[in-house]
């Protein structure tokens, strides 16, 4: 499971915590404007815009047989194949696909549409739209297929939260009634429910503030306060999707960096997905599996500036995309860094 923001301060912010059992071997990733896109039911994109992100980075399976295929076969190193978990591109458009099982369904391809399978969704988009309002313009032609990336990497049941720098949030979901658009005020997604009803279930807690809760309960009796913090008591701390949707939302809405500068908001941003993050052993899948939170994301859309932090390393690590030859025609790609970082003292 997942949780997944964005946040404003002099900058837009975007990112996601990716809670799951196993990691796949996903790496910080760089696609340049000239790496070919290749797309199964529709035609290559040879020429776009420039992204950064985390993926996990197979070889091309062979549509017909699910092998991979020959890296003779092309001097752009066709092998590769960013399967992109969340990412941005030079444009400041993001986009985060979390886990929605039992509720997401996908289609056959279906003539007069832009058949794009579950795995390109992100490149589709990022590729092409700078803005969310030219997002929705590709989403109205996109037909989601059921086609698999290859024989052993099935396809993932996922909706996706979408954020650009003019500060808009949209939610996409491919259900069984067709692809909804939900515009996302509150800037928070995580799994199930469907987004309409994770934003109703919000109604519980609007009672809630920062501020010590007035007493409406018996207004002729005195109750104390007995701690700092009781402002948010009654906000859900386990870590059901609903509960991480309520409390998320609760952090960043209310929640301030300290100071008015660039690693404060990226440091309040990490706070803000930190309040749901999930622990090993808290949440047990059985057979020894455990779910946890493998990184965090942070992207400063204005600046092209992607941030994460993994389980095991605290510290900050960062990548500046416009740092890159954005004009090459093969992937950039590296491992996170999973052993923490401890900055001794003495």
């Amino acid at each position: 499971m997942c949780t997944a923001a964005a946040y404003q301060t002099n900058d837009h912010y975007f990112g996601r915590n990716l809670d799951y059992d196993i990691s796949y071997g996903e790496e910080v990733c760089i696609t340049p404007r000239n790496f070919p896109f290749t797309f199964r039911h529709t035609s290559t994109i040879n020429s776009h815009y420039a992204i950064i992100g985390i993926a996990y980075v197979p070889q091309l399976a062979n549509t017909s047989t699910g092998e991979a295929l020959d890296s003779t076969n092309s001097t752009t190193n066709p092998n590769e194949y960013p399967l992109y978990y969340d990412a941005i591109n030079e444009k400041g458009l993001g986009i985060a696909g979390l886990n929605f099982v039992g509720n997401a369904t996908y289609y056959q391809p279906i003539d007069g549409q832009d058949n794009i399978t579950q795995f390109e969704l992100i490149p589709w988009i990022l590729s092409q739209c700078a803005t969310i309002d030219e997002a929705k313009v590709l989403f109205s032609r996109i037909n989601l297929t059921d086609t698999p990336f290859n024989n052993q990497l099935p396809v993932a049941e996922l909706h996706w939260i979408l954020s650009d720098t003019t500060g808009a949030c949209v939610v996409v979901e491919s259900v069984s009634n067709g692809l909804k658009i939900h515009d996302n005020p509150i800037g928070i997604l995580t799994n199930n429910p469907p987004f309409d009803k994770q934003l109703l279930q919000l109604s519980n807690y609007q009672h809630l503030s920062a501020q010590d809760p007035e007493n409406k309960f018996a207004p002729d009796i005195k109750f104390n306060t007995y701690s700092r913090g009781m402002g948010g008591i009654g906000l859900p701390g386990d870590l059901s999707s609903e509960s991480r949707f309520a409390k998320a939302a609760f952090t960043k809405l209310n929640s301030l960096p300290t100071r008015d500068d660039e690693l404060s908001s990226v440091s309040q941003f990490f706070h803000i997905l930190g309040s749901v993050d999930q622990q090993n052993g808290c949440c047990d899948l059985g057979d020894h599996r455990y779910e946890h939170t493998l990184y965090t994301s942070c992207y400063n859309l204005e600046q092209g500036i992607f941030y994460y932090t993994t389980y095991n390393n605290h510290q900050i690590s960062a990548t500046k995309l416009h740092n890159a030859d954005l004009n090459a025609t093969t992937l950039t790609h590296h491992p996170i860094i999973e052993t923490e970082q401890v900055n001794y003292l003495n």
